[in-house]
């Protein structure tokens, strides 16, 4: 099946395996984190429930995924693909200019190690070490997640255009968790090594510009040259993100104290709390993370974006990218603006 990929097909393949292998690699960090520290069983014990439930999410979920409207599925996805790539984008450019740590799985993989090591060891049910478990459920869970959102989204969205397009977005998944899984466990430790900032860097790039192209599709506008036009999308979103990555360097070189932004967000509940209250706190606090993230008015500012395009109609192909140009410069500027220094 792989030897008559088009350039969009290697395009979807490239975007679903480079998103599933960070994400592979933080769940791998998680799992080796829990097992080594704590109980090997207890650890499995938990991943394979994370991957029961992801699978029963897949066969409820999928069916009736495919059945929506193609314009509303577009525009859904299209919107949820710009703010969680968006997401991506924002951080991998403050992580490049320097407003932002480097993401180090070596470390992580530290805290999380310490972290269980102060927990005391509960037996619950046919589970020797609860934390473990948990450790390990929520880890494969919450990534899974992610994993399963980019499959199925670049999957059926194409799947009417593209017949192999849900086969190529598995296929991308399950090569890159595969890959990360062998060498997580053959190396026994974090995958410290793989150039995940990029990685993030070139998957927010991808996600943001099919979520620009799909966007735009679904409220109603229609690009010039069909498909071909994410040739030039990709390019856009690429030097858009490298120019502010080069102007955040010299307000960096400045070395002035950055303002600290006080953005209302939902929190995680207390640990005092009741199991009830932490289980939904915690569901909330996770989808809220996950489709707003760090800055709700970029969410916001897509909405706005699609109306704008619906109102305008066919032609008005072209907002989708100003928007999304406009909205990244802001919440970039936002995120690392000096503050003042009293005199």
């Amino acid at each position: 099946m792989f030897h008559s990929l088009s350039g969009n097909d290697l395009a979807l393949f490239i975007s679903v395996f480079l998103a599933c292998a960070v994400e592979a690699v933080e769940a791998v960090t998680i799992i080796l984190a829990a097992g080594t520290s704590r109980d090997w069983r207890s650890t499995f014990q938990g991943v394979i429930s994370g991957l029961v439930v992801l699978a029963s999410l897949i066969v409820v979920l999928g069916p009736s995924i495919d059945k929506l409207p193609k314009s509303t599925l577009r525009l859904t996805v299209g919107g949820l693909l710009l703010v969680f790539g968006m997401q991506w984008l924002r951080k991998a450019i403050l992580r490049a200019s320097g407003f932002k740590a480097l993401h180090d799985e070596e470390k992580i993989f530290r805290d999380e190690v310490e972290e269980a090591s102060k927990q005391a060891k509960v037996s619950r049910f046919a589970v020797s070490d609860w934390y473990a478990f948990t450790l390990s459920f929520k880890g494969v869970l919450l990534e899974g997640l992610e994993v399963v959102f980019i499959v199925v989204t670049f999957g059926i969205i194409q799947k009417g255009s593209n017949p192999q397009a849900f086969s190529l977005a598995v296929w991308a998944a399950t090569i890159a968790v595969v890959i990360v899984t062998i060498a997580g466990f053959a190396i026994h430790k974090p995958l410290s090594r793989v150039p995940e900032n990029t990685m993030k860097f070139v998957v927010g790039t991808l996600l943001t510009s099919f979520g620009i192209f799909w966007g735009a599709e679904g409220a109603g506008a229609e690009w010039p040259h069909k498909d071909l036009s994410l040739l030039a999308i990709i390019p856009f979103v690429f030097l858009v993100s490298v120019g502010l990555i080069e102007i955040l360097k010299v307000r960096k070189a400045r070395n002035l104290p950055v303002r600290k932004l006080n953005l209302p967000t939902f929190s995680e509940p207390s640990k005092d709390a009741s199991l009830v209250v932490r289980w939904i706190g915690g569901f909330l606090f996770f989808w809220y993370d996950f489709i707003i993230g760090d800055d709700w008015r970029v969410a916001a500012g897509i909405v706005i974006g699609f109306f704008v395009t619906h109102a305008a109609g066919v032609s008005a192909w072209w907002i989708m990218p100003v928007v999304v140009g406009a909205m990244l410069s802001f919440t970039l500027h936002e995120a690392t603006r000096p503050a003042k220094v009293a005199a």
